[in-house]
């Protein structure tokens, strides 16, 4: 039996329409019924999730294999789908979809294998909460990361990133730039920046700073700047920063007072 008429059998021992077998692995009734007129074939994903739905091995479900007794479905839903086979090492799909996407999909590789879902976890990442070597997600873990609200890893690019090298809105790094404040051993912003080395077209505030307004421990150079060994007053400076940037947040007050000395 061929693997148009074996998925063709299932279904109808079931009881279920093309509509339902179709939402239960997240396609199109008009989708199922090539699979069983034998006019396309699933793709990897849609087998894993086929052989799972029937308590089968892929290779049973294509026919490669005879089926042996069915476990329950249930069980077998529980289980993570290990597959083994053009270069995925592990893979596990949620039965439980959200908006078309499974809740979890973990897999892991030779080369970029892509995991898709609410919560992704893989060697290259897209989801929700994507973790990986390469993730984009709202939130996002990984070597090389991009996210919409928080970005961690060793190059993060997000609203709030984290790493290495890190950009963003809000930005903390080795090497930070961000649009409203940067903080790390390189720190480069519209805004505020605090670092080692600080460049802002706004306030920078380091070991070296070069800014509008420039308050450094050993150089600054800007339209006003302040080095520790003048003996600046915090009031004085602080007055200075409030005209110029009125919206500064308070707590820097603090972080030009350490400056400062």
């Amino acid at each position: 039996m061929n693997f148009a008429e074996h998925l063709m059998s299932l279904r109808r021992q079931r009881g279920w329409s093309q509509e339902e077998l179709g939402n239960q692995v997240g396609v199109t009734r008009q989708t199922v019924s090539k699979w069983e007129m034998g006019q396309s074939t699933p793709e990897l994903e849609k087998l894993v999730e086929l052989s799972r739905l029937f308590g089968m091995s892929i290779d049973q479900l294509v026919g490669l294999e005879a089926a042996g007794e069915r476990p329950d479905s249930w069980e077998v839903a529980e289980k993570p789908a290990r597959v083994c086979t053009w270069g995925t090492l592990y893979e596990y799909i949620s039965p439980v979809k959200v908006f078309g996407l499974p809740l979890i999909h973990i897999r892991f590789g030779f080369g970029p294998r892509l995991a898709k879902g609410i919560i992704a976890i893989g060697n290259c990442a897209v989801g929700v909460v994507a973790v990986g070597g390469c993730s984009l997600g709202l939130l996002s873990f990984g070597g090389v990361s991009l996210g919409l609200l928080l970005a961690l890893g060793g190059c993060g690019l997000g609203l709030f990133a984290l790493g290495g090298l890190a950009v963003g809105g809000f930005a903390v790094g080795g090497c930070a730039v961000g649009q409203w404040l940067a903080i790390g051993g390189g720190a480069f912003s519209n805004y505020l920046a605090i670092g080692g080395g600080a460049w802002s077209n706004g306030l920078a505030i380091g070991g070296s700073a070069f800014g509008h307004v420039a308050i450094g421990t050993n150089e600054a150079q800007g339209t006003f700047a302040y080095i520790r060994e003048q003996g600046c007053h915090i009031e004085d400076v602080w007055r200075t920063v409030k005209s110029e940037l009125p919206h500064m947040w308070g707590w820097v007050r603090d972080v030009i007072q350490w400056a400062l000395g």
